[in-house]
Protein backbone atom coordinates (compact mmCIF):
# COMPACT_ATOMS: atom_id res chain seq x y z
CA UNK A 1 0.00 0.00 0.00
CA UNK A 2 1.75 3.07 -1.10
CA UNK A 3 1.37 6.49 0.59
CA UNK A 4 2.95 8.81 -1.21
CA UNK A 5 1.08 11.63 -1.52
CA UNK A 6 -0.67 13.87 1.25
CA UNK A 7 -2.79 16.65 1.15
CA UNK A 8 -3.90 19.48 3.19
CA UNK A 9 -6.86 20.92 4.27
CA UNK A 10 -9.04 23.56 6.04
CA UNK A 11 -12.17 22.97 7.86
CA UNK A 12 -14.98 24.07 5.28
CA UNK A 13 -17.94 26.00 7.61
CA UNK A 14 -19.71 27.73 4.46
CA UNK A 15 -22.14 26.51 2.30
CA UNK A 16 -24.31 26.99 -0.74
CA UNK A 17 -23.84 28.16 -4.02
CA UNK A 18 -22.80 31.42 -3.18
CA UNK A 19 -20.30 30.36 -0.63
CA UNK A 20 -18.78 27.82 -3.40
CA UNK A 21 -17.97 30.44 -5.76
CA UNK A 22 -16.60 33.06 -3.27
CA UNK A 23 -14.22 29.77 -1.99
CA UNK A 24 -13.25 28.68 -5.69
CA UNK A 25 -12.36 32.86 -6.26
CA UNK A 26 -10.16 32.26 -3.70
CA UNK A 27 -8.63 29.25 -5.13
CA UNK A 28 -10.27 27.10 -2.25
CA UNK A 29 -12.23 23.62 -3.66
CA UNK A 30 -14.98 22.10 -1.99
CA UNK A 31 -14.12 18.79 -1.12
CA UNK A 32 -16.29 15.82 0.68
CA UNK A 33 -14.48 13.06 2.79
CA UNK A 34 -17.01 9.72 3.68
CA UNK A 35 -17.01 6.35 4.13
CA UNK A 36 -15.72 3.51 7.08
CA UNK A 37 -18.46 3.83 9.11
CA UNK A 38 -17.76 7.50 9.57
CA UNK A 39 -19.59 10.55 9.44
CA UNK A 40 -19.02 12.72 6.30
CA UNK A 41 -16.54 15.76 6.94
CA UNK A 42 -16.45 18.90 4.50
CA UNK A 43 -13.08 20.45 3.76
CA UNK A 44 -11.53 22.70 1.87
CA UNK A 45 -8.49 22.04 -0.82
CA UNK A 46 -5.71 24.06 -2.42
CA UNK A 47 -6.67 24.65 -6.08
CA UNK A 48 -2.77 24.78 -7.04
CA UNK A 49 -2.21 21.56 -5.14
CA UNK A 50 -4.72 19.66 -5.97
CA UNK A 51 -4.28 20.23 -9.39
CA UNK A 52 -0.06 19.57 -9.19
CA UNK A 53 -0.96 15.90 -7.86
CA UNK A 54 -3.92 14.93 -10.37
CA UNK A 55 -1.57 15.81 -13.17
CA UNK A 56 0.23 12.55 -11.40
CA UNK A 57 -0.96 9.50 -12.86
CA UNK A 58 -0.46 7.41 -9.62
CA UNK A 59 -2.54 9.86 -7.57
CA UNK A 60 -5.80 8.44 -8.74
CA UNK A 61 -4.81 4.52 -8.19
CA UNK A 62 -3.06 5.55 -4.39
CA UNK A 63 -3.56 5.68 -1.21
CA UNK A 64 -3.55 9.49 -0.11
CA UNK A 65 -2.95 11.10 3.31
CA UNK A 66 -5.50 13.56 4.29
CA UNK A 67 -4.45 16.24 6.53
CA UNK A 68 -7.36 16.97 8.63
CA UNK A 69 -8.59 19.02 11.72
CA UNK A 70 -9.15 15.70 13.32
CA UNK A 71 -5.84 13.96 12.64
CA UNK A 72 -4.42 12.34 9.32
CA UNK A 73 -6.89 10.22 7.19
CA UNK A 74 -6.10 7.43 4.58
CA UNK A 75 -8.30 8.01 1.33
CA UNK A 76 -8.92 7.02 -2.21
CA UNK A 77 -9.74 9.80 -4.86
CA UNK A 78 -13.40 8.81 -6.10
CA UNK A 79 -14.69 12.22 -8.03
CA UNK A 80 -13.34 15.63 -9.57
CA UNK A 81 -16.08 17.41 -10.62
CA UNK A 82 -14.54 20.10 -12.95
CA UNK A 83 -16.05 23.65 -14.18
CA UNK A 84 -17.44 22.97 -18.07
CA UNK A 85 -16.08 26.00 -19.20
CA UNK A 86 -12.81 27.57 -17.06
CA UNK A 87 -9.79 25.55 -16.41
CA UNK A 88 -10.58 24.82 -12.35
CA UNK A 89 -12.15 22.05 -10.26
CA UNK A 90 -15.38 22.30 -8.44
CA UNK A 91 -15.68 19.55 -6.38
CA UNK A 92 -13.56 16.54 -4.92
CA UNK A 93 -14.55 13.39 -3.68
CA UNK A 94 -12.61 10.89 -1.01
CA UNK A 95 -13.63 7.53 0.04
CA UNK A 96 -11.74 6.69 3.35
CA UNK A 97 -10.17 3.27 3.56
CA UNK A 98 -10.51 0.19 6.27
CA UNK A 99 -7.56 -2.29 6.07
CA UNK A 100 -10.14 -5.07 6.33
CA UNK A 101 -12.47 -3.84 3.51
CA UNK A 102 -11.82 -4.37 -0.06
CA UNK A 103 -11.75 -1.20 -2.64
CA UNK A 104 -12.84 -1.32 -6.05
CA UNK A 105 -10.71 1.04 -8.23
CA UNK A 106 -9.64 2.00 -11.65
CA UNK A 107 -5.87 1.00 -12.74
CA UNK A 108 -4.11 2.08 -15.58
CA UNK A 109 -2.16 -0.86 -17.83
CA UNK A 110 1.40 0.25 -18.77
CA UNK A 111 2.56 -1.56 -22.11
CA UNK A 112 5.66 -2.71 -21.85
CA UNK A 113 8.23 -3.57 -24.80
CA UNK A 114 6.40 -1.41 -27.83
CA UNK A 115 9.62 -0.81 -29.41
CA UNK A 116 10.95 -4.18 -29.57
CA UNK A 117 7.87 -5.95 -30.63
CA UNK A 118 8.33 -7.68 -34.25
CA UNK A 119 5.08 -6.07 -35.41
CA UNK A 120 6.09 -2.67 -34.96
CA UNK A 121 10.10 -3.01 -35.09
CA UNK A 122 9.95 -4.99 -37.72
CA UNK A 123 6.82 -5.07 -40.10
CA UNK A 124 6.60 -1.54 -38.84
CA UNK A 125 2.52 -2.18 -38.12
CA UNK A 126 0.58 0.28 -35.37
CA UNK A 127 0.39 -0.31 -31.53
CA UNK A 128 -3.02 -0.29 -30.98
CA UNK A 129 -3.94 -0.90 -27.15
CA UNK A 130 -8.31 -1.29 -27.37
CA UNK A 131 -7.90 -0.73 -23.17
CA UNK A 132 -6.37 1.46 -21.05
CA UNK A 133 -7.24 0.55 -17.45
CA UNK A 134 -8.85 -2.34 -16.01
CA UNK A 135 -11.97 -2.54 -13.01
CA UNK A 136 -9.64 -4.16 -9.95
CA UNK A 137 -11.11 -5.38 -6.56
CA UNK A 138 -8.31 -5.97 -3.89
CA UNK A 139 -7.46 -4.96 -0.05
CA UNK A 140 -5.73 -1.58 0.62
CA UNK A 141 -2.14 -3.11 1.26
CA UNK A 142 -2.84 -4.61 -2.27
CA UNK A 143 -3.47 -2.05 -4.41
CA UNK A 144 -1.31 -1.80 -7.51
CA UNK A 145 -0.04 1.79 -8.98
CA UNK A 146 -0.54 0.44 -12.31
CA UNK A 147 -0.89 -3.15 -13.89
CA UNK A 148 2.29 -4.02 -16.65
CA UNK A 149 1.49 -5.88 -19.72
CA UNK A 150 4.55 -7.15 -21.87
CA UNK A 151 3.83 -6.91 -25.40
CA UNK A 152 7.22 -7.60 -26.38
CA UNK A 153 6.40 -10.44 -28.53
CA UNK A 154 3.56 -9.25 -30.38
CA UNK A 155 3.48 -9.61 -34.02
CA UNK A 156 1.07 -8.26 -37.14
CA UNK A 157 -2.56 -9.23 -35.80
CA UNK A 158 -1.37 -10.32 -32.32
CA UNK A 159 -4.16 -9.55 -29.42
CA UNK A 160 -3.32 -10.03 -25.99
CA UNK A 161 -6.72 -10.74 -24.11
CA UNK A 162 -8.07 -10.61 -20.99
CA UNK A 163 -7.87 -13.49 -19.89
CA UNK A 164 -3.53 -13.56 -20.39
CA UNK A 165 -3.09 -10.43 -18.18
CA UNK A 166 -1.51 -11.69 -14.76
CA UNK A 167 -2.62 -9.97 -11.69
CA UNK A 168 -0.37 -8.96 -8.90
CA UNK A 169 -0.86 -11.16 -5.85
CA UNK A 170 -4.35 -10.06 -4.10
CA UNK A 171 -5.99 -8.29 -6.72
CA UNK A 172 -8.84 -9.63 -8.79
CA UNK A 173 -10.91 -8.46 -11.71
CA UNK A 174 -14.39 -6.48 -10.45
CA UNK A 175 -17.57 -8.56 -12.34
CA UNK A 176 -17.16 -11.79 -13.84
CA UNK A 177 -17.67 -12.59 -17.24
CA UNK A 178 -19.53 -14.44 -19.42
CA UNK A 179 -18.34 -17.82 -20.80
CA UNK A 180 -16.93 -17.34 -23.87
CA UNK A 181 -16.35 -13.34 -23.59
CA UNK A 182 -12.43 -12.38 -23.56
CA UNK A 183 -12.47 -8.67 -24.47
CA UNK A 184 -8.87 -7.76 -26.42
CA UNK A 185 -6.90 -5.57 -24.59
CA UNK A 186 -4.28 -4.37 -27.27
CA UNK A 187 -2.99 -5.59 -31.02
CA UNK A 188 -0.74 -4.62 -33.29
CA UNK A 189 -2.65 -3.04 -36.71
CA UNK A 190 -1.29 -4.27 -40.19
CA UNK A 191 0.37 -0.75 -41.90
CA UNK A 192 -2.29 -1.62 -45.02
CA UNK A 193 -4.82 -1.01 -42.87
CA UNK A 194 -3.66 2.48 -41.67
CA UNK A 195 -3.27 3.67 -45.01
CA UNK A 196 -6.45 3.02 -46.66
CA UNK A 197 -7.97 5.26 -43.26
CA UNK A 198 -6.05 8.12 -43.87
CA UNK A 199 -6.61 7.83 -47.52
CA UNK A 200 -10.77 7.25 -47.01
CA UNK A 201 -10.12 10.23 -44.96
CA UNK A 202 -8.55 12.80 -47.60
CA UNK A 203 -10.72 11.79 -49.77
CA UNK A 204 -13.62 12.59 -47.72
CA UNK A 205 -11.77 16.18 -47.10
CA UNK A 206 -11.31 16.50 -51.18
CA UNK A 207 -15.22 15.88 -51.70
CA UNK A 208 -16.21 18.55 -49.21
CA UNK A 209 -13.94 21.54 -50.70
CA UNK A 210 -16.44 21.91 -53.57
CA UNK A 211 -19.42 22.96 -50.90
CA UNK A 212 -16.91 25.49 -49.13
CA UNK A 213 -17.64 28.18 -50.81
CA UNK A 214 -21.01 28.11 -49.84
CA UNK A 215 -20.82 27.15 -46.64
CA UNK A 216 -18.31 29.93 -46.03
CA UNK A 217 -20.59 32.52 -47.46
CA UNK A 218 -23.67 31.12 -44.96
CA UNK A 219 -21.23 31.46 -42.11
CA UNK A 220 -20.60 35.23 -43.00
CA UNK A 221 -24.14 35.74 -43.58
CA UNK A 222 -24.77 34.78 -40.04
CA UNK A 223 -25.65 36.94 -37.33
CA UNK A 224 -23.27 37.04 -34.64
CA UNK A 225 -23.90 36.86 -30.85
CA UNK A 226 -24.53 40.13 -29.34
CA UNK A 227 -23.12 40.92 -25.92
CA UNK A 228 -26.58 41.11 -24.46
CA UNK A 229 -26.91 37.54 -25.16
CA UNK A 230 -23.34 35.70 -24.14
CA UNK A 231 -23.99 37.61 -20.72
CA UNK A 232 -27.41 35.54 -20.59
CA UNK A 233 -25.40 32.99 -21.28
CA UNK A 234 -22.59 33.25 -18.66
CA UNK A 235 -25.58 33.92 -16.30
CA UNK A 236 -27.12 30.77 -16.71
CA UNK A 237 -24.07 29.08 -16.82
CA UNK A 238 -23.08 30.17 -13.39
CA UNK A 239 -26.53 29.25 -12.09
CA UNK A 240 -25.99 25.49 -13.40
CA UNK A 241 -22.81 25.70 -11.26
CA UNK A 242 -22.57 23.21 -8.37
Amino acid sequence: MSTDFELNTKPRDVFGTKASRRLRRLDQVPAMIYGADQNNEAVLLDHHEIMRNLGVEAFHSAIISLKTESGSQQVVLREVQRHRVQPRLVHVDFQRIKATEKLHMKIPLHFEGVDEAPGVKVEEGIFSPLMTELDITCLPKDLPEYIEIDVSALGINDVIHLSSVELPEGVELTGVLHEGEDPSIVTVMPPREIEEEILEVEEGIEGEEGVEGEEGEAAEGAVPATEESAGDADSSKEKAEE
